[in-house]
């Protein structure tokens, strides 16, 4: 507990000014522990001068551990970015300051107390493997004034009331975002206010294919195109406008929110490795949406493992290729018109190097005849959420691949044109994650406004009021953390780790909020009627798909340490 003279010394200090030089003094020890954590951790790590595999694996509480400092660190750092620019603008007020306040109060406790990897598992300094002294010199006087006075209940009744006051407001305090991806937020915003979120539970409890109706007003407002070059039809249009649509989308649902997320790998696939040819071929059809792509990589016994693929691409006599094998958790592979399929075709290899990636055509199926095309098959996976598309199994034998449909013309380059897709596919799920997250808050907002117990609304309790107000501060350091990736993707740079962070946490966000969200809701949360249940079931996935949250923080930790 903080004494009364340091919660009124907080008070004093958290003017404009002084919370900004407080938060910007508070960054300097983090990013200090972070080097000290980064260094114990590398030490254990290391065999002969270098990074070793096999005690990355045998260490990975530290390893992940060092993942999850590494991104809370770097979400404060984006954090005050945010707020130094609100702040030149004149835009700082006073939800801005309560969100910034809170922030950096409750991801330095969990600094300098353990950081939720999940809800079992917790990652402290000792895991990392430092020592008293090391917290000590994390706990500066700024440090410990926003431990103390950042995340108190004061603040967060007041950021709900504000919130309650505002509720008009499309987002809880401003994104920082340029006025023109505002006006696309908006104009996106409304679309699935309208066309999607009264219709996204029934689609929901009916385990129904989103409709094509929607698909095609999405085409026609260039989704699918959106980051393609004008040159090949598309907008041309920034990560960052991506983000923001796959955002909005994702809130209405997460199903409609993921659409564009097929084009996105697809063309993204083709961008980077496809021939003139291919490019010409294929990305004005995607852009416009007159042909829907569908990523099928998993394998049965492989899962993250992409490296030890098994499907086999032989050729012909003719110089087309004959697919054999099996694929699973393929997303909306009935309806769609061509597959990135990623295949071994060099024989006797056994990792990346054998495989390779194609533009596999086939024809759209219907509810009858899901899969017409000869040489595949396939069945329906039964999920808890995320049905809008369905997941599916294949089979293939035999199936016919035109030989001009090897990406990029040259066999055993598969993995390496997949993995340049990695950065933009995690920066979208993590838009789609706060997207998720939002559409939680929302509904549990509106629940505890509405909901009386007790004699008065739900809302009016602390602890309601407690986990919204945190549902809207981790949703705006998911976003700025989001925002970030995505704007080092527009300028050219590696964002690999910060697209893998955005993506790590955005995940974590969503969960939290959803569960909270829940709660909030009480026995009418777990009831099917209620769209929160179907919110808990979508936000669960996003901590599997694109990189499963373990799988994600040991790429985190192996950049971090090479």
């Amino acid at each position: 507990m903080a004494h009364d003279g340091q919660d009124k010394a907080m008070t004093e200090a958290v003017s404009l000014g002084d919370l900004l030089g407080l938060t910007g003094a508070a960054l300097a020890p983090a990013e200090a522990l972070l080097a000290e954590a980064t260094e114990a951790v590398r030490a254990v790590v290391t065999v002969e001068g270098r990074i070793d595999s096999a005690a990355m694996d045998a260490a990975q509480s530290a390893t992940h551990g060092l993942a999850w400092l590494a991104t809370c660190v770097e979400s404060l750092r984006q954090m005050q970015g945010w707020a130094t620019r609100l702040t030149e603008a004149g835009q700082f007020g006073e939800v801005e300051r309560l969100i910034h306040q809170i922030a950096f109060g409750e991801y330095l406790a969990q600094i300098a107390g353990g950081i939720a990897m999940n809800q079992g598992e917790i990652v402290r300094l000792a895991d990392l493997g430092l020592d008293e002294g090391a917290r000590a010199r994390l706990l500066t006087p700024e440090v410990a004034a926003l431990i103390a006075g950042g995340n108190t209940q004061d603040a967060r009744l007041a950021l709900v009331a504000l919130m309650q006051e505002r509720a008009a407001e499309i987002t809880v305090g401003r994104t920082g975002l340029d006025d023109e991806l505002e006006m696309i937020r908006d104009q996106f915003r409304r679309f699935a206010v309208e066309k999607v979120a009264p219709h996204a539970h029934e689609w929901h409890l009916k385990d129904e294919l989103i409709p094509m109706e929607i698909i095609e007003e999405l085409a026609e407002m260039g989704v699918f195109g959106l980051t393609i070059p004008e040159e090949y039809g598309g907008l041309g249009l920034s990560k960052a406008a991506m983000v923001v649509v796959s955002e909005e989308l994702s809130r209405g649902y997460i199903g409609v929110g993921s659409l564009g997320t097929r084009s996105e790998i697809a063309a993204e696939l083709i961008l980077c490795g496809g021939t003139d040819a291919q490019k010409a071929q294929w990305l004005p059809r995607l852009a416009s949406g007159e042909i829907l792509p569908t990523a099928v990589f998993t394998e049965p016994n492989t899962g993250s493992d992409l490296g030890s693929l098994r499907t086999r691409a032989v050729r012909d006599e003719n110089g087309d290729w004959r697919v054999t094998g099996n694929k699973t958790w393929i997303t909306h592979a009935a309806r769609t018109h061509v597959m990135t399929l990623l295949a071994r075709t060099v024989p006797d290899t056994t990792d990346h190097r054998g495989l390779s990636m194609f533009l596999a055509e086939k024809t759209p199926g219907t509810d009858a005849d899901p899969f017409p095309t000869p040489g595949m098959t396939g069945g329906e996976i039964e999920v808890l959420g995320y049905r809008g598309m369905k997941e599916y199994e294949l089979a293939f034998d035999d199936f016919r691949v035109k030989g001009e449909n090897l990406l990029g013309g040259e066999e055993g380059k598969g993995f390496k044109q997949l993995m340049e897709t990695f950065e933009s596919a995690r920066i979208q799920t993590a838009a789609r994650a706060i997207g998720v997250a939002q559409s939680a808050l929302d509904l549990g907002m509106r629940y505890a406004q509405d909901r009386r117990q007790f004699g008065r609304a739900l809302i009016e309790f602390p602890r309601v009021s407690g986990k919204l107000a945190m549902m809207a501060v981790e949703i705006m350091v998911a976003r700025q953390l989001t925002y970030f990736s995505a704007w080092e993707k527009d300028h050219g740079r590696r964002c690999d780790l910060e697209a893998g962070m955005a993506k790590l946490l955005g995940a974590r966000v969503a969960w939290a909020a959803a569960d909270n969200a829940l709660q909030i809701h009480g026995g009418n949360g777990f009831a099917l009627e209620y769209p929160i249940s179907r919110i808990l079931c979508d936000a669960r996935i996003l901590n599997i798909f694109e990189g499963a949250a373990e799988i994600q923080a040991q790429v985190i930790a192996r950049r971090l340490l090479g």
